[in-house]
């Protein structure tokens, strides 16, 4: 049995703590089925925003008469967008497998990797023993069980990549950001889009009147159904009808489209790893229990990025793994902090947000709440952009920073500012105190800043 220093599960961040094991004399390995980058590169995040930016580009053109300017898409080249979108991410997956196959600095399993006892895994076969294991591997699309479905040749986020056709209709089964943002970019592609989310409201965890703007925008273009639940499927031959039924009223209706997509959510992969048999505990959810090192209740096991289920972003995954590497490296003892990690929604209008919302802050602290429209600042209006908004919550005493909100043009650039403060210790003052560009958008944090009152 071949044994390491260290293991890293996944290609993804654990190649992050791979590769500082490696500089620092470690014996290491990676195991991997592939495709080499992990979930973000290859199926998710990466892929998902070079098809929203061409979306992005179609919705700027069509919403381009409120500053006067007679624009139309005349041809929308499905195919070739998906393809630009397919080689470009098979080349940089492809370019990093063979870099890491001609590499000497560690070995690379590349199969399903399975724990079969404590600290000891089989790839393909083989047993190998870590003295440290990072499991960092990743999440897969949740499919809940719905009649009919197992007849039905549905779309995930991941399968979706391989469409090479533009759709006529498409029914998606969930309003999270994953529903929410292929809805904008098939609606922008010119397809028939239907919602079908069970909540009252899309992406649900986002502040009530953000999610509420974005229903109201979106729904301009899609067909939005809330409060309803998928309860058949049933396959046409050259169509899908969907029965759903009213939670509310329980009243049922048929929704009939092309295909179908199940966007309702993500799952652990612990389960292909069996961390059972290795003494790992998982939660509820089947995600793995971590700490706050990010140790797993088995000594020098860690779980990074959607293994854990905490904050399923590849950027916090970064973050993780540069913790580890702080601990389990340079025997660091930090703890993993969650409070400023942003996230952001690629939806038409955008959506990006930082910290707490404000039902959640108001458990624990006196609060502030500030807000501030587009329009209330010289560049807003200029864009001539009506809806969109910032949200602040404050710390009344001590004017810290607790959680910011931004929906509209631009947010996940916007919200940036607030985020380096928040990590930085900084407070309100310190962001509406400082020079801001006159006109420019980051005016918006400032004013909304300035618009405190207590709640």
């Amino acid at each position: 049995m071949e044994e390491y220093d260290l293991i890293a599960i996944g290609s993804g961040a654990g190649m992050m703590v791979l590769s500082d094991a490696v500089q620092h004399g470690a014996k290491a390995a990676l195991v991997d089925k592939g495709p080499m980058g992990g979930t973000c590169l290859n199926l998710g995040c990466i892929p998902s925003k070079m098809l929203i930016y061409a979306a992005d580009r179609i919705a700027d053109i069509q919403d381009s008469a409120k500053l006067g300017i007679t624009a139309e898409v005349h041809d929308v080249d499905f195919k070739s967008i998906m393809e630009r979108m397919r080689t470009s991410i098979h080349k940089y997956s492809n370019d990093m497998r063979e870099a890491i196959l001609n590499t000497k600095d560690f070995d690379y399993h590349e199969g399903e990797a399975h724990f079969v006892k404590d600290y000891v895994l089989e790839v393909n076969g083989q047993q190998i023993l870590g003295d440290r294991i990072i499991i960092a591997s990743g999440s897969r699309p949740f499919v809940p069980p719905v009649k009919g479905l197992d007849a039905i040749d549905y779309l995930t986020n991941e399968s979706v990549l391989g469409l090479t056709e533009k759709l006529e209709s498409l029914i998606i089964v969930g309003g999270g950001y994953i529903g929410v943002e292929y809805a904008h970019f098939f609606a922008a592609m010119g397809t028939k889009v239907t919602i079908l989310e069970m909540s009252n409201q899309l992406v649900a965890n986002e502040e009530p009147e953000i999610s509420d703007l974005l229903k109201k925008k979106l729904g301009e273009r899609v067909d939005i159904l809330t409060v309803v639940q998928a309860e058949e499927v049933r396959n046409n031959g050259d169509s899908v009808t969907v029965v759903v039924k009213d939670i509310a009223s329980g009243k049922k209706k048929e929704v009939t489209a092309q295909r179908l997509m199940m966007a309702v959510g993500r799952r652990s992969n612990a389960d292909i790893l069996h961390v059972g048999k290795s003494g790992i505990e998982v939660d509820k959810r089947g995600y793995i229990k971590v700490d706050e090192y990010l140790q797993t209740n088995k000594k020098n096991i860690w779980a990074i990025g959607d293994a854990n289920g905490t904050s399923m972003f590849r950027h916090t995954a970064s973050m993780e793994a540069e913790l580890v590497i702080e601990n389990v490296l340079h025997h660091a003892d930090m703890k993993v902090d969650y409070s400023a990690i942003p996230h952001a929604v690629f939806s038409h209008p955008q959506i990006a947000g930082v910290g707490l919302g404000q039902v959640a802050a108001k458990k624990n602290h006196e609060i502030y709440v500030g807000s501030a429209k587009y329009y209330e600042v010289a560049k807003g209006e200029a864009m001539e952009e009506a809806d969109g908004f910032a949200k602040a919550i404050v710390e009344k005493e001590t004017h810290r920073i607790l959680g910011f909100h931004i929906i509209g043009p631009y947010a996940p650039i916007l919200v940036q500012e607030v985020v380096n403060a928040m990590e930085s210790g900084g407070g309100r003052n310190e962001i509406y105190g400082g020079v801001h560009i006159h006109p420019a958008l980051s005016e918006l944090v400032q004013r909304a800043l300035g618009n405190l009152e207590e709640v």
